[in-house]
């Protein structure tokens, strides 16, 4: 259902994981949008009482996408504004979820990956 994440159901509990291991689940637009959206259904999903954030790999995430952010610097003002509102749409979504979000981060966990652990309620953290 979404390209760069996968979603594990297991009783009440929700996984999200962000899986773009080649890249340390750096976050492009594809992942901003799946991570919005998913976000958002889990939300309206009563089956889930907790959503677990995490990553596949060596990371947790590294944050924002060097080719992403490279390929900001030729876009215009008005691409970068609304690239900078569809990630703040995303921080938002994980933010306000109406259930307890638990970033298990592994790894590292830079830029915007510390970012999006501290969207999330708790924090599990491992080397």
């Amino acid at each position: 259902m979404y390209q760069t994440l996968e979603l594990q159901r297991a009783g009440i509990v929700a996984t999200l994981w962000m899986n773009r291991p080649e890249v340390h689940n750096a976050f492009d637009a594809r992942l901003i949008a799946d991570l919005t959206a998913a976000c958002r259904e889990l939300d309206a999903d009563d089956a889930a009482r907790v959503v677990v954030l995490a990553g596949r790999g060596k990371s947790f995430s590294a944050g924002g996408d060097l080719n992403w952010m490279k390929a900001a610097g030729q876009a215009s003002v008005e691409e970068n504004l609304e690239d900078a509102r569809k990630l703040a749409a995303m921080l938002r979504a994980l933010a306000e979820l109406s259930k307890p979000t638990i970033a298990r981060v592994h790894g590292a966990a830079l830029g915007g990956g510390l970012g999006l652990a501290a969207a999330c309620d708790l924090c599990v953290a491992a080397p």
